[in-house]
């Protein structure tokens, strides 16, 4: 797969299809309290997504994903997938929102703490979301996968956190997943060229321990292998002629 280069019509249903994935992640924001399970969750993300919004939730059946939505609680990375376990005080989740409109992708994932959560967590998930924004900041026509992949582990590492290497950010648009893959680690200016038209996902994982991992017998799961917490932020963006455009930002964002 080559990576592709979107046109105007493309790009602006991109554009409603990021808008809509952010707006399920500020709709179940109220319900993420101790108490609740993840299926609850899921099943309130999967209702707004079909009726509200008369969209899909990509990840359902999607190689064989029984689920509409990713909760990846404490020291699951990514992948999770919902359950009748309940969320307690003190959690961190993860909560990764895909969503079809019209043939195209927008994805995009926020964590989440469960009623007060310790200082660790609390300071795992804002260097997490700042590594995001670093790597964001990078993306223009010209620059290349590695000045992102740099500028988000110059950030991580710099405050003694590990990077998690086997998942990665990737294009985006009719399908879930196009080149390029975007890694969160790097050397600046060495990989691909970024072109207006372009569309990708950043979406780095940070750990609190070691960065390796495994996947659990569910074939999706991803596990911290020390049981450290991790934490991941993700959001779609456009490469615009000049600069970028980031498809998927939250009302609290702007």
């Amino acid at each position: 797969m080559s990576i592709t280069i979107k046109n105007e019509s493309e790009i602006n249903k991109m554009r409603i299809a990021g808008k809509l994935a952010s707006e399920v992640l500020e709709m179940i924001e109220p319900h993420v309290i101790p108490g609740v399970t993840t299926n609850e969750l899921n099943k309130l993300c999967h209702d707004y997504i079909v009726e509200e919004q008369q969209a899909i939730p990509a990840p359902l059946n999607y190689r064989g994903f029984p689920k509409s939505i990713c909760t990846s609680v404490n020291q699951t990375i990514c992948h999770g997938i919902p359950n009748e376990k309940r969320l307690k005080k003190g959690d961190i989740v993860n909560i990764d929102i895909t969503v079809i409109k019209d043939e195209y992708h927008g994805d995009t994932s926020k964590m989440f703490a469960v009623g007060t959560v310790s200082q660790f967590a609390q300071r795992l998930m804002k260097v997490t979301q700042e590594s995001l924004y670093l790597g964001i900041e990078q993306v223009k026509p010209g620059a290349t996968l590695g000045d992102i992949g740099h500028a988000i582990q110059k950030h991580a590492e710099s405050n003694r956190y590990s990077i998690v290497r086997e998942f990665c950010g990737h294009g985006i648009g009719k399908n879930f997943h196009e080149d390029p893959h975007v890694m969160h680690f790097g050397k600046a200016g060495k990989g691909e060229v970024l072109e207006a038209g372009m569309i990708i996902t950043i979406e780095p994982m940070l750990n609190l321990g070691k960065r390796h991992m495994k996947v659990q017998k569910d074939g999706w799961t991803a596990v911290t292998k020390d049981r450290s917490l991790s934490a991941q932020w993700e959001h779609t963006i456009l490469i615009t002629p000049t600069s970028h455009e980031v498809l998927t930002f939250r009302q609290e964002e702007l």
